[in-house]
């Protein structure tokens, strides 16, 4: 008498992989076109995928209602799924939370105008396809049933390894806050839908309710007193380019060997109204941290000064200015904010990227367009700014196929492995097509024959493989090298305005200065005094003073030091090197 053992069930893997296909397809074939058309890279595409995963649990725990369910929750990753996938049609840009800030900043009628312009019939065929593939996935899920004992075990699994495990990496391994490994957990959660909608409009919320504080702050400030406008009631327009991590130690107008400028080499040349400033420094290596310098009375010594006292854009509005903002970068992240702030205490804003990831494909000659607009509105005086995204990282993704000029090691370091050598080829493409927006902005400018001033200058500079042993890249606050702040700074004056305020520019191009001054050069170029004015602190004044350049983080004791005093590129010293092996540069996404 033989006695038979029950074989054991086996998992049913094809099942299985139905339901992650179903489940992922609805944010996997988003990230896989936004993956496949190079507009970011690989992180969107993988966190989408193990995101997925989680709708596996309520399945594998209660089988008897796979279908019900898979259907419940796919009706509602389709309809969240639809806003990305359709954004990304029309815009070929990832759905984010700057999406968001911008829908709800439209009135109606601009809403109308976008859905009249871009809508299609290739965008409904597409998505009728797309829904119809999700469909036929459904079609082919089955209940995948699991051992009784091993349902909730593998459940658990799933969340845990999704939400739990990287919140406690975030906390444990990386020595983070609750709040800040609640970021980071959320951040990667966006690829994946719902989370898309859900995490971009929370921090939406949360980042508008930072900027409104911001700028309640900023409307009970005093105006300026004694304002005086030199110009009179002449009509006139000016514009202030804010480039992005741009330095110009590999810039060909300032002696890089590489041709990396050749139309602002030519202007140079050719037109006397182009000042090249060639002594500038930016004292932080930071975006936003700059900007609450430049854009106001703050500087290294007065860092705060940015909340308590009136910004530039105050001062343009209250001498008469209909002031205008056009920026191409991300809009309305936790970075950004304050630029996003600034941008708003303008009269008219026009934002152009609203990528989710600042590592995206995104190029700068959308501000053309919106420029040129500006450029013809009525208002008798006009102030511009125009932020660029400029040469930040990742560098690959800042210019075009045709601008990828720079592909072999003629004229650079030696010793670069070929990593290293990539990246700076990448860099210096990316140099090479800042030179063609910013030169298009100044030829725009002058061919509306206008009566002002265009001032462009970097936020601060960027480390590319240029100092010591040439290992280094980006920046970093607490291991300074030059290159990380030496800018570009130039001013192009019209014929009428050189004119009405005729100065000799090019004499003072070898004047020390940093940007965290810039409002009073602004002021000074524009005819503007009054009582905060200090003509000390003006590159273009005849009472100029050279007062030393602190650069560092003036929130740190002993943080600040003199940009002067670092060592020349040859001069970096082995200690330095090893410091720097120490404490990393910054990630390029905080600016």
């Amino acid at each position: 008498m033989s006695i038979s053992t029950p074989s054991r069930r086996k998992v049913d893997w094809a099942g299985l992989g139905w339901l992650l296909l179903f489940f992922w397809y609805f944010s996997g074939v988003t990230q896989l076109l936004i993956l496949l058309s190079g507009t970011t890279g690989f992180s969107g595409f993988r966190d989408a995928f193990f995101l997925s995963s989680l709708w596996l649990a309520p399945v594998l725990l209660l089988p008897r209602f796979t279908r019900g369910i898979s259907a419940v929750i796919g009706l509602v990753l389709w309809a969240a799924s639809l806003v990305g996938l359709s954004y990304f049609g029309i815009y070929h840009q990832e759905f984010s939370q700057s999406v968001i800030f911008v829908m709800f900043e439209s009135n109606t009628a601009e809403a109308g105008e976008y859905f009249s312009q871009y809508f299609s019939i290739w965008l409904c065929l597409a998505l009728l396809v797309y829904t119809a593939v999700a469909v036929l996935l459904w079609r082919r899920v089955r209940p995948v049933r699991l051992p009784l004992l091993a349902r909730v075990p593998v459940a658990v699994l799933l969340v845990a390894m999704n939400l739990v495990y990287p919140f406690y990496k975030q906390m444990v391994t990386q020595e983070r806050s609750f709040a800040e490994a609640l970021e980071k957990v959320q951040q990667r959660m966006e690829p994946a839908v719902p989370w898309q909608l859900v995490v971009g409009y929370a921090q939406y919320r949360q980042q508008l309710d930072n900027m409104q504080k911001l700028l309640e702050q900023n409307a009970s400030l005093p105006p300026l007193q004694n304002l005086k406008d030199a110009s009179g009631e002449a009509p006139r327009t000016l514009v202030l380019v804010l480039g992005e991590s741009t330095t110009r130690e590999h810039m060909h107008l300032y002696g890089y060997d590489r041709e990396t400028t050749p139309n602002l080499d030519a202007l140079a040349a050719s037109d006397r109204n182009l000042a090249v400033f060639k002594d500038v420094v930016s004292p932080r290596p930071y975006t936003i941290e700059v900007m609450q310098q430049a854009l106001t009375f703050g500087d290294e010594q007065h860092p705060d000064r940015f909340l308590t006292d009136p910004s530039l854009i105050n001062l343009m509005k209250q001498a008469g200015y209909k002031t205008f903002w056009i920026t191409n970068q991300q809009t309305m992240t936790k970075r950004n904010t304050m630029l996003t702030t600034f941008s708003q205490q303008t009269d008219e804003q026009f934002y152009l990227n609203n990528q989710r990831n600042q590592n995206a494909r995104q190029y700068d000659d959308v501000v053309f367009a919106p420029f040129e607009k500006v450029l013809k509105d009525p208002a008798p005086k006009k102030f511009i700014v125009v932020h660029l995204l400029g040469t930040h990282m990742d560098y690959r993704y800042r210019y075009p196929d045709e601008f990828a000029r720079f592909n072999d090691r003629k004229g650079m370091p030696s010793g670069l492995s070929d990593d290293q050598a990539q990246t700076y080829n990448f860099y210096d493409n990316a140099v090479l097509y800042n030179d063609f927006v910013v030169s298009n902005l100044i030829k725009r400018y002058a061919g509306t024959d206008p009566n002002g001033f265009l001032l462009y200058l970097s936020d601060h500079g960027e480390e590319v493989f240029s100092s010591g042993k040439h290992d280094r890249l980006g920046r970093n606050e607490n291991a300074p090298t030059r290159p990380m702040y030496t800018i570009p700074f130039i001013v192009w004056t019209s014929p009428s305005w050189q004119a009405a305020h005729p100065r000799d520019l090019p004499s003072l191009a070898a004047r020390p200065y940093s940007s965290s001054h810039l409002i009073h050069t602004l002021s000074d170029l524009a005819g503007l005094s009054y009582d905060r004015f200090e003509p000390g602190k003006s590159l273009v004044s005849p009472n100029f003073v050279q007062s030393p350049r602190w650069i560092g983080d003036p929130y740190e004791k002993n943080g600040l030091h003199e940009f002067d005093k670092l060592p020349a590129e040859s001069e970096v010293s082995d200690q330095q090197i090893a410091h720097d092996a120490k404490a990393p540069a910054k990630k390029p996404a905080e600016g």
